[in-house]
């Protein structure tokens, strides 16, 4: 721990922080991929769009956002006139750090008659550049309502985007990012895993390649994951996903056994989020202390940004059709 995040002995961090959140009138924001300890003190616990637009909805003057660095600027994003901070500003994502904004507007150059169906993982200046942003529990619907002819780029997940080629038959020119954590499960382990728990369902998330989803009973989003463990009929499931999941889980049908989905070496601690492990109750605790790091964004970049948020929440919401959200780009 540095100088900066070094406290007195004895400092009582729960009560230290509820104090700040009250003090600072703070909501605080926990991935379902975050440490137990945040999970169980955050105000609100989910996927990433999901907490920006609960923060957005709230009175609070400071959002402290337990994720990611793109987790928290789409918080900033959806929330200009709120202070947006994030525990640790090094708490990336490797999706976001395979796609540079510099390298994606030169590849939408070489494909003007194509648009960007750009997933909510990847950084500002991207969803800036994209058309429609998608989560991964919107994407199928929002393709769906593509006209079969018009051409799509779709990034920066390529597994994902695989898998929604094969499920809808929609060819799409992809961008070829993945993420560490879910291109780290072992297919071999987990057939091993599979025929220790017979008849036990995998859950997987479609960031896995198609050699994981492949095995799986269900796959959908975190929080589609998280519904299917409460709704299945058995008592032990396979999780495809990272694995801090499985607290809620574990709060929310306690009567269940849960396992991860192992990596290459047999378990599943590579299947943890380097990232998001960054974050800690006393990198929290400094944050709301000094309001630092702070979510800081170009108001122009910011709105081009929101263009693409919004037409995927107006998309989502089968209330209004494409034709209705202006000119794409491609067009």
């Amino acid at each position: 721990m540095n100088a900066r995040t070094e406290l007195p002995t004895g400092t009582d961090l729960l009560a230290e922080i509820d104090r700040l959140r009250r003090e600072r009138n703070a909501v605080i924001l926990g991935h379902y991929y975050q440490k137990p300890e945040i999970q169980d003190l955050a105000d609100f616990v989910g996927d990433s769009l999901d907490l920006s637009r609960k923060a957005a909805a709230t009175d609070a003057d400071v959002i402290a956002f337990c994720g990611v660095r793109f987790m928290a600027e789409t918080a900033k994003i959806l929330s200009p006139d709120k202070t947006v901070i994030l525990p640790d500003m090094d708490a990336g994502c490797s999706l976001e750090d395979s796609c540079p904004p510099e390298q994606f507007a030169a590849f939408r150059a070489q494909h003007p008659d194509h648009i960007a169906l750009t997933y909510i993982n990847c950084s500002t200046e991207v969803k800036a550049l994209s058309d429609i942003i998608v989560t991964s529990s919107s994407a199928e619907k929002i393709l769906s309502q593509l006209p079969a002819d018009q051409k799509v780029i779709f990034g920066p997940d390529r597994n994902l985007g695989g898998y929604l080629m094969r499920k809808t038959g929609r060819d799409m020119l992809l961008w070829p990012g993945v993420c560490i954590v879910h291109e780290a499960f072992s297919e071999t382990e987990l057939l091993k895993l599979k025929a220790q728990h017979p008849g036990a369902p995998v859950a997987a998330h479609p960031e896995c390649p198609a050699i994981i989803l492949d095995h799986a009973d269900y796959v959908g989003s975190t929080s589609g994951i998280l519904d299917y463990a409460k709704a299945m009929a058995g008592d032990t499931l396979i999780v495809a996903t990272e694995p801090h999941i499985i607290h809620q889980m574990e709060k929310a049908v306690p009567e269940k056994t849960f396992i991860g989905a192992p990596g290459a070496d047999g378990n599943c601690n590579c299947n943890i989020c380097p990232y998001m492990a960054l974050n800690t109750l006393e990198k929290l605790y400094v944050a709301l202390r000094d309001l630092s790091p702070r979510i800081e964004i170009e108001e122009g970049l910011r709105q081009r940004a929101k263009v693409s948020l919004d037409r995927m929440l107006a998309m989502a919401s089968g209330t209004v059709g494409l034709g209705d959200l202006g000119p794409l780009r491609a067009n």
